[in-house]
């Protein structure tokens, strides 16, 4: 194990949505957390929330579509910690037609979604291993399990990533590394429209929720892995 001090979640897309929740979650927790996305600002105002608790995250930013941005990133955090988990939840979409994405959607979306998570796998996979252990957790989605239209560069990201850690988990057991996959369905985060979010308060999951089934799964230390997780609105799906 490291000799940097306490292991610490990484925590990518924690600007808003379920990273912003996770990584409020985890620090409640009592785990030292970092958390990286594009805005800065939106990152440091985590911080601004936790000040009446003294509890505090420290941020990291980077954009994951770059492997120079993600891999320096890494690097930054590893210089003086350890860490112990890495939550691959920067996403995108455009809920558009597929005869209607441009190529430069589809690119940004495949670049964020499934190979930013891969380059951020990557740049920690050789510590873990060197550490002993580890747990990797993607927050993917349903379109893993069900066919939604306007979605298709969305679901090909999403699927990818599946197919990709699923193979991963297999690799890395011996390792101890854990890899867990989250599978929400509509959560109320900025990823959807305000007319939508208006429109369908009880068919929408919170944030907050996800985020708390998530440091379930990771506080499981036992010798065991709960592999993957789909959450759906009570009502059903959006």
């Amino acid at each position: 194990m490291s000799s940097k001090g306490k292991p610490g979640v990484w925590i990518t897309g924690a600007s808003s949505g379920i990273g912003r929740s996770t990584a409020i979650e985890f620090v409640s927790a009592g785990s030292k957390v970092f958390v990286s996305a594009r805005r800065e600002t939106e990152l440091s105002n985590i911080n601004n929330d936790l000040s009446g608790s003294k509890l505090k995250v420290e941020v990291y930013p980077c954009n994951v579509s770059s492997y120079t941005k993600v891999e320096e990133t890494a690097n930054n955090i590893l210089e003086s910690h350890s860490i112990d988990c890495l939550i691959n939840n920067a996403g995108i979409t455009s809920f558009k037609s597929a005869v209607n994405n441009s190529i430069q959607e589809i690119n940004d979306i495949i670049n964020t979604n499934l190979l930013g998570a891969i380059y951020s796998i990557k740049a920690v996979l050789p510590h873990m291993v060197e550490r002993g252990g580890g747990t990797i957790i993607n927050v993917l989605s349903v379109v893993t399990r069900k066919v939604f239209t306007n979605s298709s560069a969305y679901s090909a990201s999403k699927m990818g990533l599946l197919g990709y850690t699923n193979s991963l988990r297999e690799e890395v057991r011996k390792y101890k590394i854990k890899v867990i996959n989250i599978l929400p369905g509509a959560t109320s985060t900025d990823m959807w429209s305000h007319e939508v979010k208006e429109k369908n308060p009880g068919r929408m999951m919170k944030s907050e929720e996800i985020a708390k089934i998530i440091l379930w799964a990771y506080m499981q230390k036992e010798n065991l892995v709960t592999e993957e997780i789909l959450l759906r609105p009570m009502d059903g799906d959006l």
